[in-house]
Order: C-alpha cells, then structure tokens, then sequence
C-alpha cells in the first residue's frame, strides 16, 4: 500500500513476503495472524495495517496493547479494535488512560497526550481498556505487552540481557510483545542472541521472544507502520512495513493542540 510521506529509511528494505501459496509446502493450521500494537490513537496507520493484513491473506487478529496515547484518534482506534472482536492485551498508555492517577512522574509531552486522550474517552471505553489482561496465552503461544517477568512494572527488553529475565518466565516456545516500538527477534537455544528482524522460521528446540514493532509510532528510524505476521502452517514469522498518510496524522496532531513534537517526531521515525 503507497502513501504520501517522506522516503523509507535507508537501512530498511523491502519487506520480506510470505509464500505466495501457504498452502503449497507441507500442510498444518492454515490460519495467518497479524499481531500489532502501540497504535498511540494513529488511525491512518492503523487502517493502512489492517488493509495490508487483508491483502496478506490474515484471518486471525491479535491486538499487542497501547491502543491509545500520543496521536489524536483514541476513540476512533479503541473502537476499530473492539468491532474486530480479537484478543487485546493492556498497553500502559491503556493503563493510564484508564485510571485517575497522576501523571507527574510521566515524560511531560507524555503525559500532557494522555491527560488529553482522558478527556476524548467515555466512562465506557475507559473500563473497557482497564479490564484488559496484560498477559494472554493463544493456543501454544503467549502475548504481552512488555515482559513476562514482572508485566506491570512495563519494563524496556532493548538488549539480549533484557531478553534473559524474560526466558526465565517464558513456558511456551514464542512469546510476541511489544512496547519499545522497535521490532526485535530473541532467540534462546543455549545463549540468548539478537537476529534481524526479518523472516523468521521458528525452529524446533529453540525459544523465542518477538517485537512486533509499532504501528503508531515507530522509532527505528523508519516511519513506517511496522506489524508482524504469524502463519502457523510454517512456523514462519514475517515483519512488514506499510506506508500510510502521515500528513494527515501530523495534522490531526496539530488541530488537537497536542505537542508539537508527536507530529515531528512520527516522519524521523523516533
């Protein structure tokens, strides 16, 4: 999918493709599930997500947390995701939003985008997001939005050391998460190791511990809205990146009288 908006990041390719027929090799559940997350209230790139996830041949849906938050369309993307009946995990840019807490202790641009998505919420939406898990098992793997060893504490996994307290509490071959907003592949299989977040086939004996990226609020470098892709019948994990209209979000952004900032921040990818 093409949209306006500034040029891809050099140092990212072209994503890497699913097989054109899933069901050409071997055989197994034939079900494709895009899991995304940190939306940050992006409607543009989440529409785009979820176009792109079509055409990729997904019929399974898992939503990684942070629905809200930074961008200027909460109540629109909180209830795209709720009319698409998939399991959610909580986000805590989904916690704060949804409680009374103060927020001082926040990043002030941070905070000062949740006081005023507070304020773009019901009461309704509002329980619907602090009744959410922050932890979920689907089938044979697990989804959180920041780590399994102490998630409401939201720590940051940005290194294999990270990576290594959350292994220990790891009891199922592939955990997905998400929260730094940059997609990255843990492997476990003796020592714990960093590998491109490319295409990853998930391999007999090993464990792993997957970013799917953001797709609101990317901050590799590239402004593309970032999600992954798991198709059971292969053991296959695959990234992609999807452009989508940025300038409208920017503008949003800026009609809102939110911080001038998330609108710059979103074409540099950070």
């Amino acid at each position: 999918m093409q949209a306006s908006g500034p040029p891809p990041h050099p140092t990212i390719g072209t994503p890497v493709q699913p097989a054109a027929d899933p069901g050409a090799q071997g055989s197994g559940d034939p079900r494709r599930i895009a899991l995304f997350g940190d939306i940050h209230a992006n409607l543009e790139a989440l529409e785009a997500v979820l176009a792109d996830s079509a055409e990729q041949g997904c019929n399974d849906y898992i939503c990684m947390g942070d629905i809200v938050g930074y961008n200027a369309n909460p109540a629109d993307c909180l209830e795209k995701v709720r009319e698409m009946g998939c399991p959610v995990i909580k986000g805590n840019h989904d916690e704060d939003t949804a409680g009374n807490h103060s927020l001082e202790s926040m990043n002030p641009v941070a905070a000062t985008a949740l006081e005023w998505t507070r304020g773009q919420l019901d009461d309704e939406q509002r329980t619907w997001l602090r009744r959410l898990r922050m932890v979920r098992q689907i089938e044979d793997f697990t989804v959180v939005h920041s780590t399994l060893d102490q998630p409401s504490n939201w720590n940051y996994v940005t290194n294999r050391f990270d990576a290594m307290s959350n292994f220990s509490y790891q009891f199922t071959q592939v955990c997905f998460h998400g929260h730094t907003h940059v997609p990255r592949v843990y492997i476990k299989d003796g020592k714990v190791r960093e590998v491109p977040a490319e295409s990853i086939v998930i391999e007999p004996g090993s464990k792993y511990f997957i970013n799917v990226g953001s797709v609101g609020q990317p901050r590799d470098g590239d402004w593309r809205a970032c999600y992954a892709i798991y198709d059971l019948a292969h053991k296959l994990v695959v990234f992609r990146r999807i452009e989508y209209d940025i300038e409208t979000t920017q503008r949003k952004i800026r009609e809102a009288d939110l911080p001038p900032m998330l609108a710059e921040r979103l074409a540099d990818g950070r």
